[in-house]
């Protein structure tokens, strides 16, 4: 029983004691003056009556109510009561207002809550003060506290004949039951009428039972305020500890709303700081660190804005606001959808019908009462559902004398397969969740409503889960028994109170409040007392029963695992090994192994392996030997590597018993055991695994004691009862020792506590132990303090030990930094263990009830155990060192090239995968070639690995892959497993920008100090110091060394000399700029104005004077100066240049003057220009001696000169440095220096115009326009530091998006880009218009195509410059419109640089498999790569059809040698057929490239110098852009895209010379630009890539393009959008069957054996290979022209609809239309070809048959409208270099191409006859074929020509065909062996000589 009310206190306004303006509440009286002995008056009630504070009303308010709690010190919450009402305030109270009235209004201003006028408004009589009538209790009778409140209050307005000291006094003295219901035993026990004897009657309903909430209406409310949505966020808030605060205007609604929420938290309470209406006093506790839930009134919203963290809930606008800081973690799926939709159901009724035809015609909702239980039914529900078996995680740990309970969070976690969710994490964690296991763990005790809940409904929940009907008749149910609860006896429910009548607060009140008579009330309340105390006190029967365990729980999602979805088939797998391994077929055990490995990544196959282990374990101990014990170590290590501590419930466990049962006799009385072993996993540092473990343990133990049987029973019924005994889970025992406990007697009591408590001490002797295996390592010397494990060095962070300590970091480290020790002695890593071990025995002591003396005995022993163990550890430690290691495979030697040498032999290492899918066989198929074990060598030219793969399913397959030393771009130390052991191990990652990526772990023989060796000798080589020291360098230096020096006199000077002179002189006449070879830096802005001082003009004219030699005419070369000039016209450049018709140099000697175009020599001792060519062509009319003037107007002194010249308009093509802001001069400039008159700037501007001037006079078109090629009407003003005048005609080229729409002109699509950004209306045309001119023309094409050719308007200019919008900013234009300038922004080297690396990481290891990723595809887009080749494709197209329409174009960007070159090389490529032939590109690569400086050293960082800059690929973009044009253009190209990638690889390798070091100067310094005249150059290693690329052509067409058919006069305008750009595969593929295969002689494999025929006369053996994706390059093994253009027909047909056809037919279809169509004009198109839909310029696609006058050859065209007659040199080209490999699809003796044919004898192998066989000599495959006789069609063996080294005439031998003539005998020497043949007569011998070497010749 409890009463009703404990006090009764009247509150009243009082002056503040400060004198301010606000009032305090005062206590007027409480009533019972001393305080209940067991429950203190509760301070602060002042400050709750009035939570925003007192204060003095103008007018009277209604009375207000409602409750607040407080919380005491014990917790206890205490509700206070509290009905205000007004009345006239005193004058005392008046006069406190009144004086501080100003104070009022300034607070007024400041906006402070404040109800009160100035005073002076308000007349003195009508002032209100508020009192309050409070009552405080602890029990929760809202109603009935509103009532009695009421009756007091009514009794006094309306003035009834009732003494209120007698309503109080009842008041105080009623006395209720706490619960009633079914505890007692009538109704009218639980129900009890109350009257307070003023005529009133209530009916208090006591709950059924107390540990359900009780909620009235208040979670239906929170529904409709909040919605669901935002009440579940709230709920997971309160739950996972977040701060909640409620806001709403009413107090009542606060209380409700903080009421309904703890309702829904059950059955778990909320313990932390819980105030539904704080007072604006205490305002400050909402900035508190620990969580709350509280309600403030909406008034002070504002001093709640800056709380950071707190999730603020406003009732009245129904919303939730979560700050960005705070995260809250969401129900787990499938829960939560499913709340959601019951929660709606139930909310909304309606829903359901809202979509029927015919709804029934009223829906039954529920009472809002109703509701509000039904919402609590379905939270109910949900925690039902969410812990569901969790009684089954309860560790009983102590029964007696209290029982001692915890709880196993990871064992939960990990059967319900929730380790990885947030939510129940944060919930388990919580101290609710504590609460709720030390009070609902209890075996034994009274249980309610969620106890049957989770024990008996969760199956039923489960099947209902897809039935909404059937959960919403639970939910119902649910909620008629907590309705119940509440309302036990619904019928009584009759209440009679009194209230005031209408507006009664209105009306006048007689008289204040009185004041009431203390001693009444007191004595009233004594009387009471005495009576109870005469009285039986009331027990409340306590009904306990054993609480249900229900079933055991189950996944609460059953996810598959992804791949390892583990089937029976792997167990079956698991079981066989571990058959296998303990039954010593080792073999099939180890071929079992890698799949065993596999399967252990699921953790049901991990289950598995530790139950079948067990099954091997006999007394405790399984002795085995050493092949069966590495065997099951292996496979532990592999169970535990993914244990994370959260794992440990599992594996960790199940495993730990058998760790230290499996052990090997390593010599007599040395036994090591398994523990040793696998000591590496984090697991075993982990305190919580232990704890865990051992109260497993010891509830094992605790249950085994009460289950030993009696003694005194018979056997029969023992056996039985024992039986069912197994089965009682520890909880169930536990429970009955609680319910006998009482009826023991003392003695028993004790008894049981001291066995109990021995129990748990023997375990923590056996656990410290058990401790000392795992944690101490085998070698006790090294303070390795198993590395990872940071927890046990400090005990701070014991606790978090997986936190404080990443494995990755700390193996990086040395070890004695990272495990927290000063120095390695034996003793640290011991005291360390002792320490662990020390902590952990305290804590579960401790909790589990040990005593001190107990304690203080374990901590005694723990040092001795871990000193014993140390002990016998070194002896194991000494003989496991003596062990035979295992066997390693043997080390593969990879090849080398010709002068490649080993600089460090093999270092032991595992490749592992790195991410690309296919070497481990993902979406790709085949099997996983990685891991691999192996070996890593570095040589002087590559790093190379090459092994085996780990899985032995994988067979014999070599893996190698390697890349150049000098690709390396990223190096990184790495901390991997060991893929076989699963140890940690040191690894080394190195990324190269030939796309490969080396991912090695060493084995652990490679010690550290060699891997940090091999990492200084790949730097040392990736750097070296010079670039002598490259390995292009040194390779050739192995064969010349060892020559005697030659005499060199007689016969003048040599290269090498001349080259040397060359040099001094160049050094000599370099002029003041280059004195330093430093960059060029333009002088600061505030230098450029001025001009400079006459002194320093003087001294550069001197010195001009001074130097002769750079202005010699070219006739009075001296005889060295010729020899370099007849060298330099050997260079590509001036092959090119005569090719071009701009001059020979002969015409520039004699001054021809009707070329417009000469060659100069002036740069021919590099004197101007020190990265250009020694030859330039320049304007005819330009003298030498003004060149150099004009030079230093532009960086690096890189003027305009001529690059290309169309052949059709004549235009020009011109390169240059971007210009300085002014002359050169602006660096000699003096501050303040005083102007002179000429300035030198304007001089040397004005010779840039004249040069300018000069090349558009040169141009044919421009040269006769009226006078213009004068100068004579020039101002001459400077270029720079000029504003463009409105007539200035600018073209910005920019990016697409931004043509202005409100331009008419402005295009789109490709040419939107190019716009005019001048002054629009001065000038008719302006320049964006003029270019894009597009208003009376056609509109653009789709997809970014050009438009017509026509589309430029006629009025262009004659040269346009393309240069850097900042440089050409203060440019100014030329006055009479003859050259424009078009500003374009481009992006600098340091953006190819990022962006080049972005492209690194998106494409390796993110190799896109068949279907690219959105991860790779979002990281290439970010890595920009692709829109700079947009962007360079983009200004390309435009000079290309500048030029095509006759205009020059200048193209002065950046350096010029970077992205100038980009532009200028593909114009040239996209505008001249000869540069997509192969040697064609190879003269533009070496004129625009390394003539004309690019600096491949400095970009590719080739020494020690440019590594800072790193590497820069600006040649591989370009390579890049062409492999673009060719996908679109494939039949343009002579070469394939294979030369682009090999160019590509070895531009970065350094294998050849070709590419290094930064510009021709550079390499005659060097000696490498001319070789000696003289020098025999043998068969030594080629020094430039074009020799070795000559040479592989001779023997392999791998460099030719079989779809080559140009067309003579095509101009290529590739698409440029990005979305036409592919990602090149050169980026993306790799072959690991011999590594990158532009190494062509490692790519060939091993010679094969020579060919035998067959004893049997069949064909000989074919070497079959193995050919998957990522192994081998299939397209090599299997080049394939033929089949991808049959493909290309097939889709075709199906595109047009046509039935397919046999290819045959269509075919010989194609043949007959060719012979028919075979006249010169024939133009037209057979009808038979299938024309494709592209546009025009795309041509359709055809294949052509041309007769030739031997046998036939096959051209492949893709041109419908193309004369036969180019067809025929067409196919001509391409039968010259057809190889073996094309046409091997046709297989049919009609279609064999037979170049000649005949009978010969040829001689068989060793001791065989000569057999006459029918010889086909085939042209096109390249080849000697012979057959049994000249009808058979399967050929009985082939000589391959590409091997033949000579046809000699040969003898007779024996066995030869006598009747021969000897003449007619002839051999075939090829690299193999050689071949003896005889033919019939000698004219026939003499014709087949000559033609197998006609076929060598040509090839």
């Amino acid at each position: 029983m409890a009463r009703l009310a404990d006090y009764f206190v009247l509150v009243a306004f009082g002056p503040h004691p400060r004198g301010s303006g606000e009032g305090q509440g005062h206590i007027l009286q409480r009533f019972p003056e001393k305080d209940w002995e067991d429950n203190p008056f509760p301070q602060g009630i002042e400050l709750f009556c009035q939570p925003s504070g007192w204060q003095l009303c103008p007018e009277r308010s209604p009375p207000t109510f409602f409750v607040a709690v407080l919380t005491d010190i014990n917790s206890e919450r205490h509700y206070c009561a509290c009905l205000t009402f007004w009345e006239p305030a005193e004058p005392t109270q008046e006069a406190v207002c009144t004086e501080d009235a100003a104070g009022r209004e300034e607070e007024a201003d400041a906006g402070g809550p404040v109800r009160l006028p100035p005073a002076a408004a308000v007349p003195p009589g009508q002032l209100f003060a508020p009192k309050t009538l409070v009552l405080v209790s602890r029990l929760d009778h809202v109603e009935v506290f509103r009532n009695s409140l009421g009756l007091i209050y009514t009794i006094h307005v309306e003035g009834l004949n009732v003494g209120l000291e007698n309503v109080v006094g009842n008041l105080l003295t009623c006395i209720i039951p706490l619960a009633g219901g079914s505890q007692l035993d009538s109704v009218e026990d639980g129900v009890r009428t109350i009257s307070l004897g003023a005529g009133d009657r209530q009916v208090i309903q006591t709950p059924l039972t107390d540990s359900l909430p009780i909620s009235r209406c208040s979670v239906a409310l929170l529904f409709r305020q909040l919605g669901i949505a935002n009440v579940l966020s709230l709920f997971c808030a309160a739950l996972t500890e977040h701060k909640v605060l409620f806001l709403s205007r009413s107090y009542q609604r606060l209380s409700d709303a903080c009421r309904g929420l703890l309702a829904l938290l059950f059955p778990l309470r909320y313990s932390f700081t819980y105030v539904p209406i704080l007072p604006a006093q205490l305002l400050e506790v909402l900035s508190t660190p620990t969580p709350f839930i509280i309600g403030v009134n909406a008034a002070f919203q504002a001093e709640t804005q800056e709380l950071l963290d707190v999730i603020v809930a406003d009732l009245d606008g129904g919303t939730v606001t979560v700050p960005e800081c705070v995260h809250i973690p969401a129900l787990p799926e499938p829960l939560h959808s499913q709340t959601h939709s019951v929660l709606s159901m139930v909310l909304d009724p309606e829903l359901e019908l809202a979509d029927l035809a015919f709804p029934p015609p009223t829906v039954s909702t529920s009472s809002l009462k109703m509701q509000d239980k039904e919402l609590r039914a379905v939270f109910l529900r949900l925690f039902a559902q969410l812990l569901q078996g969790y009684r089954w995680c309860l560790h009983m740990v102590r029964i007696h004398p209290e029982p001692v309970i915890r709880f196993h969070k990871a064992a939960f976690l990990g059967q319900r397969g929730l380790v990885e969710d947030d939510f129940l994490m944060k919930v388990l964690e919580g101290m609710a969740f504590a609460g709720f296991v030390s009070e609902r763990g209890v075996p034994y005790r009274p249980t309610d409503l969620f106890d049957e809940l989770v024990a008996h409904e969760v199956a039923r929940m489960r099947a209902d889960e897809n039935h909404p009907q059937r959960v919403l008749s639970h939910v119902k149910e649910l909620a008629e028994q907590l309705y119940k609860n509440e309302n036990p006896y619904p019928a009584v429910a009759m209440h009679k109170v009194q209230r005031p009548g209408e507006a009664s607060h209105l009306r006048r009140a007689p008289r204040p409040f009185p004041r009431l008579d203390e001693g009444t009330v007191q004595w009233i309340v004594d009387q009471a007392t005495a009576k109870m105390q005469g009285a039986p006190p009331a027990v409340k029967a306590e009904r306990r029963t054993t609480v249900p365990s229900g079933p055991p729980m189950t996944a609460i999602l059953e996810r598959s695992s992804g791949l390892h979805g583990n089937s029976a088939r792997r167990l079956e797998v698991v079981r066989n090994c571990i058959s296998y391994v303990f039954e010593g077929k080792m073999l099939e055990a180890k071929k079992l192994l890698p799949a065993v490995l596999r399967a252990l990544k699921g953790r049901a196959a991990r289950r598995c392996l530790a139950q079948e282990l067990h099954l091997h374990v006999q007394q405790n101990r399984a002795v085995l030997d050493h092949q069966q014990f590495d065997f099951v170590v292996r496979m532990m290590n592999c169970c535990l590597q993914d244990c994370t501590s959260l794992d440990e419930h599992g594996i960790a466990a199940a495993l730990l018993p058998l760790v230290t049962a499996f052990c090997r006799k390593l010599s007599p009385g040395v036994t090591q055991f398994a523990y040793s072993c696998v000591q590496e996993h984090v697991v075993w540092s982990t305190p919580q695994f232990w704890e865990a473990m051992f109260y497993g343990d010891v509830q094992t133990h605790i249950r085994a004691l009460y289950l030993e049987p009696a003694e005194d029973r018979d056997p029969a019924q023992q056996v039985g009862e024992a039986a069912a005994e197994d089965e009682r889970s520890a909880l169930d025992v536990a429970s009955e020792q609680r319910r006998l406990w009482p009826t023991l007697s003392r003695e028993k009591q004790q008894e049981l506590v001291q066995k109990e408590e021995s129990t748990v001490f023997s375990q923590a002797i056996h656990y410290a132990n058990r401790m000392s295996y795992l944690l101490l390592p085998l070698d006790t010397s090294k303070s390795r303090l198993l590395r990872e494990r940071a927890g046990l060095g400090d005990p701070e962070s014991a606790s978090n030990s997986l936190l404080t300590s990443s494995m990755a970091g700390s193996v990086a480290e040395s070890y004695d930094t990272e495990s927290g020790f000063e120095d390695a002695e034996t003793c640290d890593v011991a005291g360390a263990v002792v320490r662990f071990i020390n902590r952990f025995v305290d804590k579960v002591c401790t909790e589990s009830g040990v005593t001190s003396d107990h304690l203080k005995g374990l901590h005694v022993m723990v040092p001795d155990i871990v000193q014993m163990h140390i002990e016998t550890l070194e002896a194991v430690h000494r003989e496991s060192k003596r062990l035979p290691p295992i066997q390693k495979p043997k080390l593969l030697r990879p090849r080398l090239l010709p002068g490649e040498e080993c600089v460090l032999d093999g270092l032991r290492v595992y490749l592992l995968p790195d991410g690309r899918e296919e070497g481990v066989g993902g979406s790709a198929g085949g099997p996983a070639l990685l891991p691999a074990e192996g070996a890593v060598f570095l040589t002087t030219y590559r790093v190379i690995f090459t092994g085996m793969p780990t899985d032995p399913l994988v067979g014999e397959q070599v893996v190698v892959r390697s890349f150049p030393v000098a690709a390396l771009t990223k190096e990184k130390r790495i901390s991997v497993q060991n893929p076989v052991d699963q140890l940690l191990q040191d690894g080394l990652q190195l990324r190269s920008c030939t796309f490969q990526l080396l991912k090695m772990a060493f084995d652990e023989e490679v010690g550290s100090d060699s891997a940090e060796l091999f990492r200084k000798q790949l730097h040392k080589l990736r750097y070296p110091p010079d670039v002598r020291d490259t390995f292009a360098f040194t390779l050739g230096s192995a064969h010349t060394t060892g020559q005697p020096p030659r005499a060199t006199k007689d016969k003048g000077p040599s290269l090498r000399t001349l080259s040397r002179n060359l040099v001094k002189n160049a050094k000599k006449t370099i002029g003041r700029q280059y004195v330093t070879r430093k960059k060029y830096h333009p002088p600061s802005w505030e230098h450029r104005g001025q001009p400079p001082p006459e002194d320093q003009e003087d001294a550069i004219s001197v010195s001009e004077e001074l130097e002769p030699s750079t202005l010699t005419p070219s006739l009075a070369l001296k005889p060295s100066d010729r020899m370099t000039m007849s060298s330099l016209v050997e260079r590509a450049c001036c092959r090119d240049y005569q090719r071009l018709g701009l001059g020979t140099l002969s015409s520039s000697l004699s001054r021809a003057k009707s070329e417009p175009f000469r060659i100069s020599p002036v740069n021919r001792m590099y004197a101007i220009c020190r990265s250009y060519p020694g030859l330039l062509i320049v304007p005819q009319s330009v003298q030498d001696n003004a060149l150099q003037r004009v030079s230093r107007c532009y960086r690096q002194n890189r003027f305009p000169v001529v690059c290309w010249r169309s052949g059709r308009s004549k235009a020009v093509l011109l390169r240059s440095g971007g210009l300085h802001g002014k002359g050169v001069v602006g660096l000699f400039k003096a501050q303040n220096a005083p102007s002179p008159g000429q300035s030198q700037a304007d001089s040397s501007s004005l010779e840039q115009e004249k040069y300018l001037q000069a090349v558009v006079s040169s141009m044919p078109r421009f040269a006769d326009a009226s006078g213009r090629n004068t100068l004579s009407g020039f101002s001459s003003v400077h270029m720079g530091g000029h504003v463009p005048s409105p007539r200035a005609r600018v073209t910005t080229l920019s990016n697409p998006m931004a043509a202005s729409a409100s331009r008419r002109t402005a295009p789109r699509g490709k040419w939107g880009s190019v716009r005019a950004s001048g002054r629009s209306g001065v000038l008719g045309g302006d320049v964006g218009s003029r270019l894009a001119g597009r208003d009376m023309l056609a509109p653009p094409q789709a997809n970014g195509a050009p438009p017509d050719p026509g589309f430029l308007r006629p009025q262009r200019a004659a040269l346009y410059i393309i240069g850097d919008k900042a440089q050409l900013k203060g440019v100014r234009p030329d006055p009479l419109q003859q050259w424009e300038l078009v500003p374009i922004e481009v992006f600098e080297a340091r953006q190819v640089k990022t962006s080049f690396k972005k492209l690194l990481k998106a494409c390796v290891p993110g190799c896109p498999a068949l279907e690219p990723s959105p991860a790779f595809l979002r990281s290439l887009e970010d890595s920009e790569w692709l829109t700079q080749i947009h962007k360079l494709l983009q200004v390309s197209v435009l000079v290309v059809e500048l030029l095509d329409s006759g205009s020059s174009v200048l193209v002065s960007l950046e350096d010029g040698w970077d992205i100038t070159t980009q532009v200028v090389s593909l114009v040239q490529l996209l505008s001249d057929p000869f540069y997509r032939t192969l040697e064609g590109f190879r003269l533009l690569v070496e004129k625009e490239w390394l003539s004309f400086g690019h600096r491949f050293s400095h970009r590719g960082a080739h020494t020690l110098a440019g590594q800072s800059s790193g590497f820069t690929p600006v040649f591989l973009q370009f390579l890049d852009c062409v492999h673009q044009v060719h996908l679109q253009f494939p039949m343009e190209f002579e070469f394939s895209p294979f030369y682009l990638k090999f160019l590509g690889y070895h531009h970065v390798s350094r294998r050849f010379r070709t590419f290094l070091l930064d510009s021709d100067y550079e390499r005659i310094e060097l000696g490498l630009l001319y070789e000696e005249k003289g020098e025999r150059r043998g068969q030594q290693a080629c020094r430039s890539v074009w020799e070795y690329v000559d040479r592989l052509s001779k023997r392999t067409p791998v460099f030719y393009n079989y779809m080559y058919a140009p067309e003579d006069t095509e101009v290529l305008r590739p698409y440029s959008n990005v979305s036409n750009l592919k990602v090149w595969d050169f980026y993306t593929e790799e072959s690991l069957a011999e590594g990158p295969p532009y190494d062509w002689e490692l790519a060939q494999g091993p010679p094969e054996p020579p060919e035998e025929e067959r004893l049997d006369g069949g064909a000989p053996q074919s070497r079959r290979r193995v050919v998957w994706p990522c192994y081998d390059s299939r397209p090599r093994a299997q080049p394939d022209a033929i089949s991808r253009l049959l493909e290309e027909l097939q889709r075709l047909e199906t595109e047009l609809g046509r039935p397919p056809e046999r290819w045959k037919d269509t075919w010989d279809r194609v043949k007959a239309a060719q012979r028919l169509e075979g006249r010169p004009d024939g133009r037209g198109t057979p009808s038979s070809l299938l024309v494709s839909s592209m546009p025009h310029h795309r041509r359709s696609l055809g294949v052509y048959l041309q007769e030739g006058p031997v046998g036939s050859t096959l051209s492949l065209s893709l041109d419908s409208d193309q004369s036969s007659g180019s067809t025929a040199s067409g196919s001509r080209q391409a039968a010259r270099r057809s190889t073996s490999t094309l046409y091997s699809q046709f297989q049919t003796a009609e279609s064999e191409n037979r170049s000649h044919e005949g009978t010969l004898y040829k001689k068989g192998a060793f001791m065989k006859p000569w057999k006459a066989r029918w010889f086909v000599l085939d042209k096109t495959k390249h080849q000697l074929r012979y057959y049994d006789h000249r009808v058979d069609t399967e050929c009985k063996g082939i000589i391959d020509l590409a091997e033949v080294e000579a046809v000699a005439p040969g003898t007779p031998t024996m066995g030869a065909p006598k009747t021969v003539d000897e003449k007619a005998f002839f051999d075939v020497k090829t690299t193999r062996r050689v071949y003896n043949f005889c033919a019939q007569d000698v004219p026939s011998a003499q014709q087949w000589v000559d033609q197998i070497q006609g076929c060598l010749s040509d090839a």
